[in-house]
């Protein structure tokens, strides 16, 4: 289902914040019910979509252009995974419909989510205050501790996250974030989730919205996670990971650190009101 080719008469009632921003899911062909699920939760918050086939790791082939296995292996220090890469293959293709379009904001979605009942209104804050953000995330698979810094709605925030965070289920982007995915994250060297939490390399803003609106399903049949001992190297692991990894947490907490204590500093500290 393509809400976006399918005749105006049949669409049902889209809500406002569907005209103001592109809607992608991304969806295996081989996973049918997904793609239903999330097309009925879709349409019943009222959001357009367009349905992006998901990149099949089960077709890939190595070595592939969109990949760089050598840079892979000295920074993530696993085999590569086909299946990873086509997730992150199919995260970039996104990217580049929204930027061969109009529209200014893009929400890009996988297809195991399930959502909160404000995620509209949510959505319409957001795009409110999008000077504060570049790559706003909805989810994540950590728990790590977010920092409030100004509020969306009167349950929810803006927040920054000083620590590494993974899982790329929910977000938003805006144009100036699609061309950097598009362009300096290619080719892949490392999973996505870790590569776009490194925004700050760019000089991007990224915020998480807090509490998180979307929650990821734990998929016990996941081709990423299925079989993941398999990718990795124990102790052969190249040297080369671990100060990799630990120059980019110290960047990752400083400048994200700076950017949380100029936004208290300037008065929009919202701990006060929100308990943080």
């Amino acid at each position: 289902m393509n809400m976006r080719a399918t005749p105006a008469a049949l669409l049902p009632a889209l809500h406002p914040v569907s005209l103001r921003l592109d809607t992608y899911l991304i969806n295996l062909d081989r996973a049918p019910l997904r793609r239903f699920r999330m097309e009925r939760l879709l349409t019943d918050f009222g959001l357009a979509f367009e349905r992006v086939a998901a990149v099949d790791g089960a077709g890939l082939s190595l070595p592939h252009p969109g990949f760089d296995e050598a840079a892979y292996l000295s920074r993530h220090g696993r085999r590569p995974n086909p299946f990873e890469i086509g997730c992150y293959l199919s995260h970039v293709e996104c990217a580049k419909r929204f930027l061969a379009g109009n529209a200014e904001f893009a929400l890009i979605l996988e297809d195991d989510l399930d959502f909160d009942d404000d995620l509209t209104e949510l959505l319409e804050a957001a795009l409110e205050h999008h000077e504060r953000w570049d790559i706003l995330r909805l989810s994540t698979v950590n728990s790590g501790k977010k920092h409030r810094v100004e509020p969306l709605t009167a349950s929810r925030s803006l927040a920054i996250a000083l620590t590494r965070e993974k899982g790329s289920g929910a977000y938003l982007i805006n144009r100036k974030a699609a061309g950097w995915i598009t362009g300096a994250l290619l080719p892949m060297r490392l999973p996505y989730d870790l590569a776009f939490d490194l925004e700050f390399d760019a000089g991007l803003n990224a915020c998480f919205v807090d509490p998180l609106p979307v929650s990821q399903r734990a998929d016990g049949h996941s081709h990423i996670q299925l079989g993941l001992s398999a990718y990795r190297l124990g102790r052969r692991r190249p040297w080369s990971v671990l100060p990799y990894r630990t120059a980019a947490e110290l960047r990752r907490f400083t400048r994200r650190f700076r950017r949380l204590a100029a936004l208290r500093m300037s008065g929009r500290d919202v701990s006060s009101e929100t308990g943080d």
